[in-house]
């Protein structure tokens, strides 16, 4: 038994990193619709939960799964440090980067987008953020968030740590996540993928309003715009915008 296990690892092709913290409500959702999912190796694909301490029964519930799916629970941090976490675990040649408050609602998601990674040879995939339970507000600026999405298709690759499917070797030649930056640490990584090696998805996620309803609708489209502005200083990154402090998510 021990040896069919390796086997199923040695030839796994995906590995799934979700940081978390007190994600109790959220992260079942999100395993639950992995369960639902067509790709036909997802039974038996690496789910690690980085956990950043939490004390609401995330790491309880995450592993109340492996009847299902394959998870595991590391010890993760901010989400950079967690994703990192668990990518260094990793061994298979695609890494796929979800948080823990969305869900995948197609079941044809993930086998698509590992089919257009392998087809085009891909370093980086998304695909479409939608918001599960949102106000007309949080709607148009996930659609906003989308269109920019477009843009950097054509002019300098925008992906959210919401869904990153990347490419394992091309993740670490451009460093991973950067664990010094305070701000948009997603964002400051995947504008370093050649434009030429990044696609979106056609499709969507689900995710919550949480972070409208922390930070204000305002103080986010504030924040994103002023990310646009300093897209060309990395610098930019490394400094505290107040985010986390904020929004604590």
């Amino acid at each position: 038994m021990i040896f069919d296990g390796l086997e199923v690892r040695m030839h796994a092709e995906l590995t799934i990193v979700i940081p978390a913290k007190n994600e109790a409500q959220m992260l079942p959702r999100l395993l639950d619709s992995l369960t639902r999912q067509d790709y036909e190796g997802m039974s038996t694909t690496r789910v690690i939960v980085a956990d950043a301490g939490s004390t609401d029964g995330t790491v309880e519930l995450a592993l109340s799964f492996r009847d299902r799916l394959a998870v595991e629970v590391i010890r993760g941090g901010l989400p950079s440090v967690g994703r990192n976490a668990g990518a260094k675990l990793a061994t298979t040649p695609y890494v796929l980067f979800l948080d823990a408050d969305v869900e995948l609602p197609e079941p044809t998601l993930l086998r698509r987008a590992l089919w257009r990674m392998r087809r085009r040879k891909l370093h980086l995939a998304t695909t479409n953020i939608a918001c599960r339970e949102g106000s007309f507000f949080d709607d148009a600026l996930y659609m906003g968030n989308n269109l920019m999405q477009r843009v950097g298709s054509v002019l300098k690759p925008f992906a959210t740590g919401m869904f990153m499917l990347f490419d394992r070797e091309a993740f670490w030649a451009l460093g991973g996540f950067n664990e010094r930056a305070l701000f948009a640490e997603d964002y400051l990584l995947s504008k370093g993928v050649a434009r030429t090696r990044f696609r979106i998805v056609r499709g969507k996620i689900l995710t919550t309003n949480r972070r409208f309803q922390k930070l204000g609708h305002g103080r986010m489209v504030w924040m994103f715009f002023k990310t646009m502005m300093h897209s060309w200083d990395d610098g930019y990154f490394l400094r505290d915008q107040g985010y986390w402090e904020e929004a604590e998510i």
